[in-house]
């Protein structure tokens, strides 16, 4: 069975051909400045080529478009209204829509690459993959924020989390990893990238998460501010004589690292400016590092007991600079770095434990998977298999 999993963002259209029967990947790759002149003018326009490229002689995987069983959409926000993975009808589009004002950046572009995939390929099964799905398990006293009740009833005001592909699928493989069953394993998950985002893991579920109704809520990203005092907004708008949107723009894709340094969102190009003596670079990475620590504090006191933390993503996965600064002052809640077998390893190391043999709490370095868990959505639904991520067997497990 062939699947095709697609990630649509406002100006891109990353893809992935797989093959389940192997349980490997044809290929992958990305359209990109979608909408721009030296660019495709819209996400049918890429998606076509997509799909001609996967048969095209010079670059043919497949032999015949009609091959793909089933596309796979990541879509950022399902709100309260998604719980699981569900195969795309009118209706479900329609819903989707209906909360993309929740995820204004991510499910427009979401919406439009499901809406090109179905014009493309009408008579191929759509299942959208939704970010929000594996923090449902959230308790009331973790997704609630302490506002006026009716913002939630009547808005839906409340803590979503998101890069829960992400979550879900670093949680199994460090289950397994650690030989615990996977619905009594506790972790904290730490997926740093571009984006950024903390699980608190509690017998293999989620309870709580640092991102929020938007993913602009928790640590601080790449261009995103994560928290902050919440009146900044007024006091900005007054001094910039702006609107509340235009401070919101500003946080989502001006500030963190960005924002700071004046000049890099890359953790790459902060360290290299670092190493050269910026100061600014050297006090952007130091405001991350601590916002990672209160929230990895935080978390393990939440639980109780850790099997272990797990850094996956990007940064999480190949920076050892803020795996160790993150790790370095933690020994006394039970956190012991292995500093030389951090500093070696990277995402191609494979699944890694980074703590010292006597460490009370495991430190892991798990490379994430987020296809693959859209892949095995998509073919579980296809064979009526599927109920949710708390009852399906995952094979990568």
């Amino acid at each position: 069975m062939l699947v095709l999993v697609l990630n649509c963002g406002s100006s891109s259209v990353k893809f992935q051909l797989y093959k389940w029967g192997e349980r490997r990947s044809l290929c992958t790759g990305v359209r990109e400045r979608i909408g721009e002149p030296e660019g495709f003018s819209n996400h049918k326009e890429a998606i076509s080529d997509i799909i001609g490229s996967l048969t095209h002689c010079d670059t043919k995987v497949i032999d015949d478009i009609n091959m793909i069983r089933a596309v796979g959409h990541r879509v950022v926000h399902g709100a309260d209204r998604f719980h699981k993975s569900v195969l795309v009808t009118s209706e479900v589009l329609k819903t989707i829509k209906e909360v993309a004002h929740l995820a204004p950046l991510h499910n427009p572009p979401n919406i439009m690459g499901i809406e090109s995939a179905i014009e493309v390929m009408p008579n191929v099964p759509q299942v959208a993959v939704f970010d929000t799905a594996f923090h449902q398990t959230l308790p009331p006293s973790a997704y609630l924020y302490p506002v006026p009740y009716s913002w939630y009833e009547q808005y839906g005001v409340r803590k979503y989390g998101f890069h829960g592909s992400s979550h879900l699928y670093v949680t199994k493989r460090a289950a397994k990893f650690l030989g615990i069953p996977k619905d009594q394993v506790n972790l904290v998950t730490l997926h740093i990238g571009n984006g950024v985002s903390f699980t608190a893991i509690e017998n293999g579920v989620s309870i709580d998460t640092s991102m929020g109704l938007t993913p602009l809520e928790g640590a601080m990203m790449g261009t995103r501010s994560g928290d902050i005092d919440p009146a900044i907004v007024g006091f900005m708008c007054e001094k910039l004589k702006c609107e509340a949107k235009d401070v919101i723009n500003i946080l989502n894709k001006k500030s963190g690292h960005l924002g700071v340094t004046e000049k890099y969102a890359d953790r790459r190009d902060i360290e290299d400016a670092m190493n050269a003596g910026d100061e600014r670079a050297k006090l952007s990475l130091d405001i991350e590092v601590r916002r990672i620590q209160k929230y990895l504090g935080t978390y393990m006191a939440l639980l109780k007991g850790v099997d272990a933390i797990v850094f996956t993503a990007g940064v999480g996965e190949n920076d050892w600079y803020i795996r160790q600064k993150t790790i370095e002052t933690m020994e006394h809640i039970g956190l012991k770095l292995d500093v030389e077998k951090n500093r070696k390893t990277r995402s191609s190391s494979g699944e890694t434990e980074l703590s010292t043999p006597d460490s009370p709490v495991k430190i892991l370095m798990i490379p994430t998977n987020e296809e693959a868990v859209l892949v095995e959505d998509v073919v579980a639904i296809l064979e009526d298999r599927y109920d949710s991520h708390l009852k399906y067997t995952y094979s990568f497990e």
